[in-house]
């Protein structure tokens, strides 16, 4: 086992159907093989409330959720996380490994739901007491490409509530990624989602593996 002082934060981030499950597949094999600690996990879920509200937030039939309660509760479900399984998790030294974070709610609430990515930053920001990733991936996949890749992964059945909002709204999402990575491009890699899975695995590799062992994820 490698002996780690403080832990490696990475979160995948893009559009649905950009690959993000299989990348933190092969960076969780990787690195386990290597001989780190990995803990991998998703938001909005990632503890029992964080998946007791993804349900809510996500799945059909739970009644209307409009913008402003569905930021709130994406924030909640992040509160928890950070607590109770992300912050333990680096203060032990391992590598979290997160499908999705706040530049996802700033991308889908902030400019998809049009509520603003300041005022929802801000909202996230006191809700994570600050913790920000070391580094976040973006696999950047077209809003068309994303919809057909979902509808073959799922077979043609119907999205989730976000997965079903139009091209518009999936657009103003990818923009919106694009945007944080520009503006902050020491802690982004922005990659080509459509690229060969085997040479994204090898992108993001060569970005983590020098930060190893390095420390980070502060405050």
């Amino acid at each position: 086992m490698i002996d780690e002082t403080s832990g490696l934060f990475v979160v995948l981030e893009g559009g649905e159907g950009a690959g993000k499950t299989t990348q933190l597949g092969l960076l969780e094999q990787w690195l386990s093989q290597s001989g780190h600690r990995v803990v991998r996990t998703r938001e909005p879920g990632g503890t029992e409330v964080g998946e007791r509200i993804r349900a809510l937030v996500l799945d059909h039939g739970q009644g209307e959720v409009d913008p402003r309660t569905e930021a709130l509760l994406f924030a909640a479900s992040r509160a928890a996380h950070v607590s109770q399984k992300i912050r333990p998790a680096l203060n032990a030294g391992a590598v979290v490994l997160c499908d999705r974070y706040i530049d996802s709610s700033l991308a889908y609430q902030g400019a998809g739901r049009g509520l603003g990515v300041d005022d929802v930053a801000q909202v996230n920001e006191w809700a994570t007491e600050g913790l920000e990733p070391d580094l976040t991936v973006v696999l950047d996949v077209d809003p068309v490409v994303s919809a057909q890749r979902r509808a073959a992964r799922d077979g043609g059945a119907a999205g989730d509530r976000i997965e079903s909002a139009d091209v518009a709204f999936h657009t103003a999402l990818r923009e919106a990624f694009l945007d944080r990575a520009t503006a902050a491009p020491d802690r982004y890699l922005v990659l080509d989602g459509t690229a060969a899975v085997e040479s994204i695995h090898q992108a993001v590799r060569d970005q983590i593996e020098p930060m190893l062992g390095r420390g980070g994820s502060s405050p």
